[in-house]
Order: C-alpha cells, then sequence, then structure tokens
C-alpha cells in the first residue's frame, strides 16, 4: 500500500463517525422548563416568528421587480411548500422527546454530519432573518423622517457598488440589533409578555390594512394597460415564490419552544397548522390589496406598504403601517433571538460546536457568549448586507433544512419502531405492531413482482432507493429550470432527459412505497408517505434553483466555514465520539447500519453529564 494512504477500515470507521446516530432519551418527560405555555403562546411565537419581512418588504419587493400583481399566487404556491414541510415537521414533533428542531431531528434519524449542517443551516437563518428585519424596521422608521436618516448617511459615508452590500451602511437597524440583544439578556419572561402584545397589534395592524385596502382598490392597476396581472408569466411567479418561502419560516420558533408546552403533543400541531394558515391568509390578501391600491410598476420596495398610503394621500394611514411594522420588528427579533441561542446551546451541548455557548446563567436563563457573539455578528449583517441577498440567504437555507426534514421523514417511516417497554409514558405503541410485518421489508403482496428486492435485508434498499429518488428529483428539476436557458439543449434531449429523471423518481418512488412502513395508531403521520415527503423534496429543490447565484455564493461560503467547524472540532468533541471513545456504545458494523432502526433505550449508550439549565423560550 502506498505509504500515506489511508486503509479501507480507517475509511469505513471515518464515514461511520459521520453517520452515527443520537438515540433517543430513555425519559420524554423530564425537563427542566416549567410548562407553562400554552396552544395560544405557542401559535401567537408562530405568527410572530413568519409575519414581518415578508409582510412588510417581501409583498413590495417581488411585486414590483419579480412577478407583478402575481406575487399572491407566489405567496400561495411557497404556502403550499410550507404546508408539505409542515406536516412532517409535525410528526417528527410527536416522536422525537425534547428540543423538537429540525436539528434534534436530523440527528435521530439521518446521522451526525447532516445534523450538525442542518444546525448550522438553522444558526444562519437566525443570523439573516434578525438582520433582514433590522433593516426592514429602520426602512419603516426612516419613512416617518422623510427618508432623512438615509440620506444623510449617504451624503456622509458615499453610495456602495459592491455585490452583497447595501448602497449605504444601516447603522440603525445595527443599533437595534444591539439593543434587543442587551433587553434579551436582561431575562425571558418580560419578553414572553411583550411577544403577547407586539404579536397582537400587528395582528390588528394587518386587519387595518387589509380592510382599507379593499376600500381603496382600483381593479384597474392589474389591467393590462398597467402590465397585467402577471407581467413576468410563469418564471416571475416561480422565482418569487422562492423568495416568498422566506415568509412562511418559523417551525422552529414553536418547536424550541415545545417543551414547555403543557401538552406539547398537542399544542404543536395545532400551533403550527394554525400560525400557517393565519400568515398564508394574511400574506395573500395583504400581496393582493397592496398591488389593487397602486400600480405594481410605482411601489416603493423599501417600505412598499406605507409608500402605497402616502400615494393615495392616506398619510395617517402610513404612520400606523409604520406602528405595525415596529411591532413585528420587535417581535420578530425577540423570537429570532431566542431560536438562535437555543440552536447554538443545542449543538453544544451535543459537542459538535463550541462548549462556551453551552454554560447558560441561571439568572438570565441563557448562555450571556451567546448573546454576545451572536447579536454583534447579527449587527454587523444588518449594517452592511443588502436586504434582498439576505432575504435570498435565508430562503436557500431555509429550503435546504426543510429538504432535510422531508428526507428524515421517510427514513423514519422505514426503521424498526422501539418495542413497547421502551415506550414513556407520552409515546403509547399499538400492540398490533408486534405481529405487523417489519418496516423496511417488502410488502408480501408486492414479494412476487419485486422479487429481486427479496434478498435485500429489511431497510437495506431503502436508502439507496432514496438516495436514487433525490438525485432523480435534482436533475429533474435542473432540467426543468435551465433546459431551455442556460442548458441550450436540443429539443430532443430536453424531452430525453425529462423522461429520463422523471421515469427514475417515480421508480425509487414506487420501490420506496413497496416496503414495510411503520404504523402508529396513536400519533400524528404524514399522509400518503413516501409521496407527500417526496414532493416537498421535489418542491424545495425546484424553488432552491430559482435563487440567485449571489444566494448559492454566498451559501457555500457560510457552508464551508461550517464544515471547517466540524472537522476542525465537532467531529473529535462530539458527545456521541467521546461515549465511543470510553467504549460506552458499540461501533456500528456497517454503512448500512446508519440507516436501521433507531435503537431502544435498552441498547442506547449511557448518557454523560449532562447540563441542568437550558435557555428559556419567550
Amino acid at each position: 500500500m502506498a505509504w500515506g494512504l489511508p486503509s479501507t477500515d480507517s475509511l469505513v470507521r471515518f464515514c461511520q463517525k459521520l453517520n452515527r446516530l443520537k438515540p433517543l432519551e430513555e425519559s420524554t418527560t423530564d425537563t427542566s422548563q416549567q410548562r407553562h405555555l400554552t396552544t395560544l403562546d405557542l401559535t401567537l411565537m408562530g405568527v410572530g416568528g413568519k409575519v414581518g419581512v415578508g409582510l412588510y418588504v417581501l409583498t413590495g419587493t417581488v411585486a414590483k421587480g419579480v412577478a407583478g400583481p402575481a406575487v399572491l399566487v407566489s405567496f400561495g404556491v411557497a404556502a403550499v411548500a410550507s404546508l408539505l414541510t409542515a406536516l412532517c415537521y409535525t410528526e417528527f414533533a410527536e416522536r422525537v422527546p425534547l428540543r423538537r428542531s429540525a436539528y434534534q431531528f436530523t440527528y435521530v434519524s439521518m446521522g451526525e454530519l447532516w445534523a450538525f449542517l442542518v444546525g448550522w443551516n438553522v444558526l444562519l437563518e437566525c443570523l439573516i432573518g434578525g438582520a433582514a428585519m433590522a433593516r426592514t424596521g429602520s426602512s419603516y422608521l426612516d419613512t416617518v423622517f422623510s427618508h432623512r436618516i438615509r440620506s444623510f448617511t449617504k451624503a456622509h459615508v458615499g453610495i456602495w457598488q459592491v455585490p452583497f452590500l447595501a448602497q449605504y451602511p444601516d447603522f440603525l437597524a445595527a443599533g437595534v440589533i444591539l439593543l434587543t440583544s442587551a433587553f434579551v439578556s436582561c431575562g425571558a419572561r418580560i419578553s414572553s409578555c411583550l411577544n403577547r402584545i407586539f404579536s397582537a397589534i400587528n395582528l390588528v395592524v394587518i386587519l387595518f390594512i387589509i380592510i382599507l385596502g379593499f376600500v381603496l382598490a382600483r381593479p384597474y392597476n392589474w389591467s393590462t394597460e398597467e402590465g397585467g396581472f402577471a407581467p413576468f408569466g410563469f418564471s416571475g411567479i416561480m422565482t418569487g415564490a422562492a423568495t416568498c418561502f422566506y415568509a412562511f419560516v418559523g417551525f422552529d420558533v414553536i418547536g424550541a419552544s415545545s417543551e414547555e408546552a403543557q401538552n406539547p403533543k398537542r399544542a404543536m400541531p395545532m400551533a403550527i397548522v394554525i400560525s400557517l394558515g393565519l400568515v398564508a391568509g394574511a400574506y395573500i390578501l395583504v400581496s393582493t390589496v397592496l398591488t389593487l391600491m397602486v400600480p405594481w410598476h410605482s411601489l416603493n420596495p423599501d417600505s412598499a406598504l406605507a409608500d402605497a398610503f402616502y400615494q393615495r394621500g392616506y398619510s395617517w394611514a402610513a404612520f400606523i403601517v409604520v406602528a405595525g411594522s415596529t411591532c413585528a420588528m420587535s417581535t420578530v427579533l425577540l423570537s429570532n433571538q431566542f431560536a438562535l441561542l437555543r440552536i447554538v446551546y443545542a449543538m453544544a451541548a451535543d459537542g459538535l460546536f463550541f462548549q462556551v455557548f453551552a454554560h447558560v446563567n441561571p439568572q438570565r436563563q441563557g448562555s450571556m457568549v451567546g448573546i454576545l457573539v451572536f447579536g454583534v455578528l447579527k449587527a454587523f449583517l444588518a449594517l452592511l448586507l443588502d436586504i434582498e441577498v439576505l432575504v435570498w440567504l435565508r430562503c436557500i437555507s431555509t429550503l435546504l433544512t426543510f429538504t432535510f426534514v422531508a428526507t428524515s421523514i421517510i427514513i423514519l417511516r422505514f426503521q424498526k419502531s422501539p418495542p413497547s417497554s421502551s415506550q414513556g409514558p407520552g409515546s403509547p405503541v399499538s400492540t398490533e405492531q408486534t405481529s405487523a410485518p417489519e418496516p423496511g421489508q417488502l410488502r408480501p403482496a408486492l414479494r412476487p413482482y419485486l422479487g429481486f428486492l427479496g434478498g435485500c435485508r429489511p431497510g437495506a434498499a431503502v436508502p439507496l432507493a432514496l438516495g436514487v429518488l433525490v438525485a432523480s428529483a435534482i436533475t429533474l428539476d435542473c432540467v426543468l429550470v435551465f433546459g431551455d436557458s442556460a442548458l441550450h439543449l436540443p429539443p430532443w434531449g430536453y424531452i430525453l432527459l425529462l423522461l429520463l429523471s422523471s421515469t427514475t423518481f417515480l421508480l425509487s418512488l414506487l420501490i420506496l412505497g413497496a416496503h414495510q412502513q411503520q404504523r402508529q395508531q396513536d400519533t400524528f403521520q404524514v399522509p400518503m408517505v413516501p409521496l407527500t415527503p417526496a414532493l416537498s423534496i421535489l418542491l424545495n429543490i425546484f424553488l432552491m434553483l430559482h435563487l440567485s447565484y449571489l444566494a448559492w455564493l454566498g451559501f457555500s461560503i457560510w457552508l464551508l466555514i461550517g464544515l471547517t467547524v466540524y472537522f476542525g472540532y465537532g467531529i473529535w468533541h462530539s458527545k456521541e465520539n467521546q461515549q465511543e471513545r470510553l467504549g460506552l456504545t458499540a461501533p456500528h458494523g456497517s454503512l448500512e447500519e446508519m440507516v436501521q432502526a433507531l435503537k431502544p433505550p435498552s441498547q442506547a449508550p449511557a448518557q454523560g453529564p449532562s447540563h441542568t439549565e437550558q435557555p428559556t423560550s419567550p
């Protein structure tokens, strides 16, 4: 063997490290948090986390430069994609104990590296989301002063013409973020009360915008003389949907706080569905009245709603809109800050991120180091980056995270169910499962027709079919998005690739559906698996490919930084790695075991020392 080349065994062990799973905790009820949050609290947190940049900026930005009045269709498509993910998220929330987040879901189903990437993406979402909301709020506040703040900054600093960067630094946005971080460091209980008040005010302002907007509506603004309803065509609608997906981000805010809910199994699914419905209705109605009040091409993308009322001579209404945007900014920044601290704490507690962020101040109920470091970083992003780039970056990271969640659902469905003796009091298992065919095996009725799969051990064909499904989804979406433009395919080549990729996608979907799944009668399960999560994967990738190259470039840089952190620190300091080194867990025997059944607690490794304090959500 050549000097310096690793052996096959060392490569296998290294791959096993990347794919090691985190076992489910034995107890689903042990938590140091007080269960004081109701379904209403979680719903308001979800609404507060979603109604912000999407309502006050995306409606104008997408309507003017991307989709025209058809922005309401873009919001509808984004809502459908979000609903598919919400169903997957809800099933995971009922089956994974404690800290119900996409990071935890991925860790128990797909493996450590994938969980780190999801957590790293969620961290980017929180940073970008807070920075974007701060810039939005500063733009609306500047409207009250007739844009004097912007004019003063441009006059004394100048105008920048650099990719990624805004035309001028937004000192007001950076100051707002630092102020919010200082406020969060004072404690969580007051923040929870203010979150309720600001969310209620924001909802009242939204109702005011919708009612007065319909009173001032002019159907002529959708006529062909003004450019028509969809001036940018189908491509503009789908590009707008990829950007509008930003508006429906917020599941992690609910999931991160669900362990403090009085009845999380009931409260979290209801909060997710109700908040998604309320937000989707609000966005569609607001985008409708906005493009009916004034022509879409005359909108000011930085403060579209306030500017629309100014154009119609209702300056007093514009001040109410500014008040609503200020409340929305406060709500989003508070929810965003707590979600950020949650994901950082979870990753640090698992050893995948620097341990200094796992130390919680018992009086402040949060990581003071985390508040300081990420507050300053978020303020720096708000100071320099352009709002459109911020939105693109969050969209691509969110779509990728949701793709991981949908993939994890497919993996989890074809894994063994833990035996009933290992279930906690909150996770009952039907007695019929003991006599049911083992998940991952071919359905008995289909074995005569799929004999070539019968020799595979249970679950072995599932990861292969899933990998082919994801690869074919990427290929199919690339052909649909770039086939006529960037790839310059001839008609026969376009049709051939389209048929091959779509056929491969359908065949892999059928192979997955031919295998036995877990069936649990007492918990919520996504309907029509694997079709529903597969459609979510296909639609999420399709929307990602419509985003700007700047979004992909910025995301690639962030991803490289994350991989450096993981391979330089996380893989060696992981709690699972420490337990393996101490001989507390048995290493996986083969790569196929990366996707085998979730281990019951009787086989799970002994848990290392855990932190007794966790940051509290509002």
